[in-house]
């Protein structure tokens, strides 16, 4: 009888990779139906899956069973100190037959990953509730969210908060705005490392990109005062939503702030449903956004606004 063999991950063994990526695809798609349809097409997964495997430094395994490949795990760096000494798992970056079997190709290939001084781990899940258990059996919590949800239908009805198109006037408060939500998640429970920008370079970028049509800026008003903002865009502006995270047609909620001393007016939710609705008047079929799930304000404002989770960013920090 056959047994499972794992073993470092090699350039042959990209096409059966391939089939594997598209067979998890089709089934995440049963769930998300909104994810873009092409990589159920293995010709399309091939792509994505070598991408990775090009990418510097990139590392893996396989698990096979008599000739046939069951399993992959393909992982690559990313150069930014944000994420510390780091390896990436990517939505193309493993699929298997069976959930379980991800432990087994995580302890192979991370061995070298952590020999290479490499220890903050992340990983890229498709919402499939064995996978992120099997996942999370390897030492990982969940950092961050993915979700989307279909254009509206219909006009949303008219809220008691004044939200508009922002204009050149609103430029100093759109700039401290940019600092709110860093600020906010530098705080408990999110304790977020990310950097923040100065006053002033948040007032240079708004005097440089506040005509840019390519983003919908909008402002809450309450008793005529800006108290929040929200951006939309084209989903293909995201660096963090690509491949099979990239919806086709789609609309991107790309940031949304609330001045504290403002925040249970409901301007959060009104400022992400202007995004919602320039979206569908733009003509895009999906609505996309993410947030850290340590967020107590996005992690219930969001999923409120009707967005599903497609994909689960986990971490895990090795050593401590």
């Amino acid at each position: 009888m056959s047994r499972h063999v794992i073993r470092p991950f090699e350039e042959a063994d990209l096409r059966a990779a391939a089939g594997l990526l598209a067979q998890r695809h089709k089934d995440h798609r049963k769930r998300h139906p909104l994810l873009p349809a092409e990589y159920e097409d293995e010709q399309l997964a091939l792509v994505e899956v070598t991408a990775v495997w090009e990418s510097e430094s990139a590392s893996g395994a396989v698990l096979t069973k008599g000739d046939e490949v069951t399993g992959y795990l393909l992982a690559a760096p990313k150069t930014s100190p944000v994420w510390g000494p780091n390896i990436w798992v990517e939505s193309a970056g493993h699929a298997v037959r069976e959930p379980e079997h991800i432990r087994d190709l995580y302890a192979a290939a991370a061995t070298k990953w952590v020999d290479d001084g490499r220890i903050a781990h992340y990983v890229l899940v498709p919402d499939d509730a064995e996978l992120i258990d099997a996942w999370f059996r390897l030492g990982f919590g969940s950092q961050h969210a993915h979700a989307i949800q279909p254009a509206l239908t219909t006009p949303l009805p008219p809220r008691d908060l004044v939200v508009r198109r922002a204009v050149r006037e609103d430029i100093a408060v759109l700039a401290e705005l940019d600092l709110v939500l860093p600020q906010h998640q530098g705080l408990s429970p999110v304790f977020s490392a990310g950097g923040m920008p100065t006053l002033e370079e948040a007032l240079a970028d708004w005097e440089e990109s506040i005509d840019d049509q390519d983003y919908a800026t909008f402002v809450a008003e309450y008793n005529g005062q800006v108290i929040g903002s929200s951006i939309g865009c084209s989903l293909e502006k995201s660096s963090s939503h690509t491949g099979l995270a990239r919806p086709d047609n789609a609309g991107f909620l790309g940031f949304a702030a609330v001045l504290p001393a403002a925040r249970g007016l409901g301007a959060g939710r009104a400022l992400g449903e202007a995004v919602l609705q320039w979206s569908a008047d733009t003509g895009y079929t999906s609505v996309v956004t993410d947030w850290r799930v340590t967020n107590l304000l996005s992690s219930r404002t969001w999923p409120r606004l009707g967005f599903r989770q497609t994909f689960h960013r986990l971490h895990r920090l090795i050593g401590y």
